[in-house]
């Protein structure tokens, strides 16, 4: 079974060129190695097969995120994917535990560039201030949240700029879970939930 699952989020993505791109690349891989999984493409009427869902998840030992980010957050199919799949007392919560020590790792680019997000910048937060909620969802099903890779300025990204991307994101994909950085990061224990503290219910 693939060691990676790529889930793809992208709600106009014959328009897109960073998430097309590295997407087509992902999917020349092995099927042993990764399985790219279009959420759009999968469930044009919105209605997630949980179960498949959650069975490709559970044969995965790495999980990426690969989505542009709209409005500082995640597009509406990865967000709904959220709140249909990782159910409470399977990703979290009492019996929760699925996916207690597998890899997140948010692939994303943004149109606006670098130097917008700063405390100058138009967005008046550096990127890494977006990053709670995600890195919260990991830890809360007991993952452990990578580096994102982010690319800024998608719509001024030249063809050059846009392949050298893609040997990255095709790099990782090739070396993880041997990446320099990972020594560095600790392991991510399951946050204990109370069943009346679930994150989707208020």
């Amino acid at each position: 079974m693939p060691r990676t699952v790529i889930l793809t989020a992208h709600p106009q993505l014959a328009q897109s060129r960073i998430t097309r791109t590295l997407m087509n690349q992902a999917a020349a891989l092995p099927d042993e190695v990764a399985q790219v999984r279009d959420l759009y493409a999968l469930y044009p009427d919105y209605l997630i097969d949980v179960a498949a869902e959650q069975a490709a998840l559970s044969q995965a030992e790495l999980v990426v995120w690969l989505c542009p980010t709209h409005w500082y957050g995640l597009p509406p199919m990865l967000k709904l994917w959220i709140d249909e799949v990782l159910t409470f007392g399977w990703a979290y919560g009492p019996g929760g535990t699925q996916l207690q020590g597998k890899d997140l790792w948010l692939v994303t680019s943004t149109g606006g560039p670098e130097e917008s997000y700063s405390t100058e910048g138009s967005n008046r937060f550096f990127f890494d201030a977006f990053m709670p909620p995600h890195e919260q969802t990991a830890a809360l099903c007991g993952m452990r949240f990578l580096p994102p890779l982010v690319q800024h300025g998608a719509h001024r990204l030249s063809d050059a700029e846009l392949a050298a991307h893609a040997d990255v994101f095709a790099q990782r994909l090739g070396t993880w879970p041997d990446w320099p950085e990972m020594a560095e990061l600790p392991a991510c224990m399951a946050c204990e939930v109370p069943p009346l503290d679930r994150p989707r219910e208020g």
